[in-house]
């Protein structure tokens, strides 16, 4: 399989994600501002959900791009990853309806974290694919963006179920870590 095969499949699947994300949204029920205050919690979810899947499917293009050769392996590790995005809308939708509660903004956490995991592992599977000595390699290094965002998921999936606004924070805090792409990647491309 080409990689260009595989790009236009994840990108096609991260659009039907995206999609059935926003059919959460409901039309309200008024025509003034009030109208829109039972839907803040929703929206918010799906901002927080919509944000993380545009930020994957962005660094997903920078990896493939980096990527020569496209494996059996590879193949698997970008399903692993659609798979846990492709949670993404059950969360998201638990998250709008209860808010407040600290299982779905735990399960929110773990369906990040576990997302994180997965990028991890197709950046490994693509490298180890491509070569040690790859520019993607040398690009990803030690990885301390990645490192730390998953840190950032343990810590805030416990703090859940103290307060389920302490962890929206946090995905917000690793959300706006990675809301500017990964450059690392793309500069070692044009080298």
């Amino acid at each position: 399989m080409s990689k260009n095969r595989l790009e236009a499949f994840s990108d096609g699947v991260l659009a039907i994600i995206i999609t059935i994300m926003v059919l959460e949204l409901k039309v309200p029920h008024g025509g003034d501002l009030h109208a829109l205050e039972p839907q803040l919690p929703v929206f918010l979810s799906y901002l927080l959900s919509f944000v993380m899947t545009g930020i994957y499917w962005n660094n997903h293009h920078h990896l493939l791009h980096a990527c020569q050769h496209v494996s059996a392996g590879i193949l698997w590790a970008n399903l692993h990853l659609l798979f846990w995005v492709s949670l993404l809308p059950a969360s998201t939708a638990w998250v709008g309806e209860y808010p407040a509660n600290s299982l779905p903004a735990a399960l929110e956490g773990v369906v990040f974290l576990m997302s994180g995991v997965a990028y991890t592992v197709l950046q490994r599977a693509i490298v180890a694919r491509n070569g040690r000595g790859s520019k993607l390699a040398a690009a990803i290094g030690a990885d301390v963006k990645g490192w730390a965002s998953m840190a950032i998921y343990l810590l805030a999936i416990p703090l859940a179920m103290v307060s389920s606004r302490i962890s929206y924070a946090l995905y917000v805090l690793v959300a706006l870590i990675w809301f500017i792409p990964d450059r690392r990647v793309e500069a070692a491309l044009h080298d």
